[in-house]
């Protein structure tokens, strides 16, 4: 989400008292993995965090505000989504509800739309769902492209979403172009080629979606490692629709997470386990698809760092509900609500090499979420309820 948000106006230092229950994601500050402090209060100066402790404890400052007794958060870390489009997919969910199965295929009704959309349309596409999901609560959220498939549709893609967002994910690799449907090998050169070449300066990291359908393990590696080449992290759409290579190929590429994570075996697992890459879940897409939920109970209990994020696009998960996919994970899933809520802050920081962000303590980024309720766990306890009742971003206050 772009630094224009931010207020030169506001004060200096903002003390938020009368927390009844602050989570900091950090033990040393408090009980438990989340580091819950009880009685809490936060001081905003600047964009920052300068002190976090009770209220009792809280130093004087420019403003205060009362929380009311209610909950506080770090801001939602949403580490994967697809804004960059333009149509709709209403009919293929309607038919998905009458019985008809998920396929890739489908991304090529986006890519006709996308392709054929205005920069302008395309912009506030993007700019609409940032700001819905920064309603709820999501401070930080990474986007790619995915919907252009050509050089230039893939370039301004990527060119608009950078004025979002720092998170922007090259993601030329996510089906082939119906141009090249009789000619894969010719459509990896064209993404690790001239596409690569016209996309790197405008993103942070290289996507594939390695998955039958779309591009297999032999692809995805030619294709990552080209990336990374031009100073990209990988990341990898793996094992969504069936077991695959994806998850093993993103732990040796040393892939900073990999995404959805529904059909894995004990050695995908073990290679979570023991490695970098985080495993970044996405409930959203099974529900709006009728699939298995990953699991995400198995992941934790191997040691696995597990994120959480919306995968909002307009085909396979249309929502940009952090909330909505903390209460999944909870119900479907086998997490606890303090797992969720970590995944879906701390997680998606740590799949997006991010240490200022996901947290509460001195120095990071002032990012919160003010609950209306007394406690976290109220985000799986009361679903689809709007419990977000403000939000700051860089320690402006947006929402």
């Amino acid at each position: 989400m772009t630094p224009q948000l931010k207020d030169t106006t506001a004060p200096m230092a903002t003390a938020i008292t009368n927390i009844s229950s602050l989570v900091t994601n950090n033990p040393s500050l408090g009980r438990g993995p989340l580091g819950l402090i009880d009685d809490a209060a936060v001081v905003i100066d600047g964009d920052r965090i300068a002190w976090v402790g009770t209220t009792s404890k809280a130093p004087a400052t420019d403003s205060h505000i009362d929380a009311g007794g209610r909950a506080v958060l770090p801001g939602f870390v949403d580490s994967h989504s697809h804004l960059v489009f333009a149509g709709d997919r209403t009919a293929e969910f309607n038919a998905r509800m009458e019985g008809r199965a998920y396929s890739a295929g489908g991304i090529r009704t986006t890519v006709a739309a996308t392709r054929a959309a205005s920069d302008a349309e395309l912009e506030a596409t993007v700019a609409r769902y940032v700001a819905e999901a920064l309603r709820q609560g999501t401070t930080t959220m990474e986007t790619k492209s995915g919907y252009g498939l050509t050089v230039e549709d893939e370039a301004r893609a990527l060119r608009i979403a950078a004025r979002h967002t720092d998170e922007v994910t090259f993601l030329g690799a996510h089906i082939v172009a119906p141009e090249y449907a009789d000619d894969p090998a010719g459509y990896v050169d064209l993404v690790t080629g001239p596409m690569l070449d016209a996309c790197a300066p405008h993103a942070r990291w290289v996507d594939v979606f390695c998955e039958r359908g779309a591009f297999d393990g032999d692809q995805a590696r030619t294709i990552l490692t080209a990336g990374a080449a031009r100073g990209l992290t990988p990341r990898v759409h793996a094992n969504q629709l069936g077991p695959g290579p994806g998850v093993q190929l993103a732990v040796e590429l040393g892939a900073a997470s990999a995404d959805h994570c529904t059909h894995l075996t004990d050695a995908d697992v073990d290679a979570l386990a023991s490695g970098d890459t985080v495993a970044t879940l996405l409930p959203g897409a099974e529900f709006s698809t009728r699939a298995r939920y990953p699991d995400a109970r198995r992941l934790l209990d191997a040691g696995a760092t597990v994120a959480l994020s919306t995968d909002c696009n307009p085909g396979s998960s249309f929502t940009s509900s952090m909330p909505f996919c903390i209460a999944l994970a909870v119900r479907d899933m086998g997490m606890t609500p303090d797992e969720a809520v970590y995944a879906a802050t701390a997680g998606g920081a740590r799949a997006l090499r991010r240490t200022d962000v996901g947290r509460v303590a001195e120095g990071a980024r002032a990012d919160l979420l003010l609950l209306d309720a007394p406690s976290h766990v109220h985000l799986a306890y009361r679903p689809g309820v709007p419990l977000a009742s403000a939000v700051w971003r860089a320690g402006v206050k947006v929402a």
